[in-house]
């Protein structure tokens, strides 16, 4: 089973597509290869470059970044600003909190105490004078306040009879049989006139809208159709075989320049790199060994033959001193005072403890 899609059929090109492609592509090509040669040019000069200069100097401007700035603040840092901080936050411990917290457990803590029994007894003060005193004033002025209510609605029921009868019932009837047939002849009057005018209104924009179209649309949809289309689709086939031709032209010009590049870079090679590989290998190296073997060896032998006697000498000189020190120690202060040899219990360790010997406990004497 053949799992791969099977490429897809474009369209047969037409002869105009033809013959537009070959000489816009043969131009694009002689356009387009001075451009790519000097792009290819370009990119070896940077990557050169890059290698050679900006990297070295990079690394270099970073070294020299962080011995300027970077070590100096680090040991800034760990060696003052570090033990700074220590010694202020052990400081700002002693001086600071614990005194603050030695104020606030033995004098804030017992002040607030003594602040919050004062206030529990004032609350209790509040509360017995809100039960006994406001509270019973309080339910008797509501019971005169009903009372009033109670004769106020009493009057309130005559006053609402005497509105109802008196404005009421009269503006109800003017509304009914007045009021109401006047706003519907109005509104009728209204409807009609607001008929007639969207009559007008519509006809005149079926009038302006068909001329418009006549005028307007229908001559700019040929424009469309008939001339910018055809015209849009010619250049876009245009467009399509120019970008197709410039990335050709910039394929073949990459080949070309690799090529050219390729030739250089032999040429350079044989010209100058395999001379110059040829004579240090051929000439300077037999001529450094040689300089080595005949000059650089025997002279290496005797500086380090003098370094050797001159070490000695200087160990000599060394040693005479140290003894001349020494003599003159003894002239002046006597001979050193030898320590005393103690007696041990223990064998040496050349001697060690045998079943046969006589230095256990079992077998000796």
């Amino acid at each position: 089973m053949d799992l791969e899609k099977p490429p897809a059929q474009q369209p047969p090109d037409g002869c105009l597509v033809v013959a537009i492609r070959v000489p816009v592509r043969i131009v694009m090509l002689v356009v387009v290869l001075p451009v790519r040669m000097a792009w290819d040019a370009l990119v070896v000069a940077g990557r050169f470059l890059d290698d050679a200069v900006l990297r070295p100097v990079g690394r270099g401007l970073l070294w020299f970044g962080r011995a300027v700035f970077v070590w100096p603040f680090v040991a800034l840092w760990r060696w003052v600003l570090v033990p700074a901080g220590r010694a202020l936050a052990w400081l700002g411990h002693v001086l600071v909190a614990v005194p603050c917290g030695w104020l606030y457990r033995y004098v804030l803590t017992p002040i607030g105490h003594a602040i919050a029994w004062v206030g529990r007894g004032i609350a209790a003060g509040l509360a017995w004078v809100y039960a006994r005193v406001l509270t019973p004033v309080g339910h008797g002025i509501m019971w005169l306040l009903k009372g009033l209510g109670a004769v106020l609605a009493a009057g309130g029921v005559g006053v609402a009879w005497l509105v109802r009868y008196l404005l009421v019932v009269p503006a109800t009837w003017l509304y009914e049989w007045l009021l109401a047939p006047v706003g519907r002849a109005l509104v009728w009057c209204v409807n009609g006139l607001v008929w007639a005018v969207r009559m007008i209104v519509t006809g005149i924009g079926t009038a302006l809208y068909w001329t418009c179209r006549i005028l307007f649309v229908l001559p700019a949809l040929a424009l469309w159709r008939w001339l910018l289309v055809p015209v849009g689709h010619a250049l876009a086939v245009v467009g399509r075989e120019i970008g197709a031709a410039l990335g050709h032209a910039w394929r073949v010009a990459g080949h070309i320049s690799r090529a050219v590049g390729r030739f250089l870079a032999t040429l350079f090679r044989w010209i100058f790199v395999e001379p110059v590989r040829w004579a240090y290998a051929r000439v300077l190296t037999p001529v450094g060994h040689a300089v080595r073997d005949a000059v650089l060896r025997p002279v290496g032998e005797a500086l380090r033959a003098a370094g050797r006697a001159t070490r000695q000498a200087l160990a000599s000189a060394r040693d005479s001193a140290r003894q001349a020190r020494a003599d003159f120690r003894r002239m002046l202060f006597g001979e050193p005072r030898q320590p005393r040899a103690t007696v041990r219990r223990e064998p040496a360790a050349a001697d060690t403890r045998t079943l046969g010997s006589s230095t256990t406990a079992l077998t000796k004497d």
